[in-house]
């Protein structure tokens, strides 16, 4: 029986690359999804992998979600934590609203999402916990004070608890995409993008699906001395 993967955002951009990536390398995958109803349909007609819809911001929703994961396929083995959202704004102009709702998703979310697996991961002595972070949480973001803040705990968050895992069979690594090829950033005016672009030595945007490459090594059994890592896949425009 194959291990089960579930990837949080995972029926649109990165989290469905994602999700698409570890089905393709032999595991079974639920994508879990907050808001999107009509996305997240077509995503499993057209792939075949399941959607479950809870917001990551809400602790008890996602005990309940990941019960219901694991009454359908089984113990959950492999956790993306890819959901994230942005509120962006500069901080004399930022709201607490801005700030806290970013900060429950970005951050508390992967919290909430790891915490109900994490015991029956160590019962197991197995585990991939997988953490997305961001470029922004490395370097900070003008107008992102709040994303940066939780991408960058993220990655506190992966360095502590894989000393936890370690000695359990559990590994807790971190990605950190730099500007990938999504319909978000897709959407922002040609002047942008273009300077965006500029800024990138290897002269391109990044695909989803080279995260998601990152992510199915990470999945693997050949990463198992592999823990508290951070991969910049950025193209070369941040180095750490």
């Amino acid at each position: 029986m194959s291990r089960v993967a579930l990837v949080t955002g995972g029926s649109r951009g990165i989290g469905a690359a994602i999700a698409v990536a570890l089905k393709e390398a032999g595991y079974t995958v639920a994508a879990n999804y907050a808001g999107n109803d009509e996305a997240a349909a077509k995503f499993t007609e057209e792939t075949g992998i399941k959607t479950y819809k809870w917001s990551v911001a809400d602790y008890d929703a996602c005990v309940e979600g990941i019960a219901k994961v694991e009454a359908d396929l089984g113990p959950v083995e492999i956790l993306v934590n890819n959901a994230g959202i942005t509120r962006d704004g500069m901080f004399h102009k930022m709201t607490r609203e801005q700030w806290q709702e970013v900060i429950d998703t970005n951050l508390s979310g992967v919290f909430n999402m790891t915490h109900p697996l994490w015991n029956g991961m160590r019962d197991r002595k197995f585990g991939r916990i997988i953490n997305i972070s961001s470029i922004n949480g490395q370097k900070g973001q003008m107008g992102q004070a709040n994303y940066s803040a939780a991408k960058a705990g993220d990655l506190g968050f992966t360095k502590a608890l894989a000393q936890e895992g370690a000695f359990k069979g559990i590994t807790v690594n971190a990605i950190c995409p730099g500007y990938i090829a999504t319909e978000m950033v897709m959407a922002v005016p040609e002047k942008v993008r273009e300077a965006i672009i500029s800024q990138i030595p290897v002269g391109r945007l990044g695909e989803a699906s080279e995260i998601a490459r990152c992510v199915v090594f990470l999945a693997s059994d050949d990463a198992g001395f592999v823990t508290g890592s951070t991969i910049s896949a950025n193209g070369g425009q941040y180095f750490t």
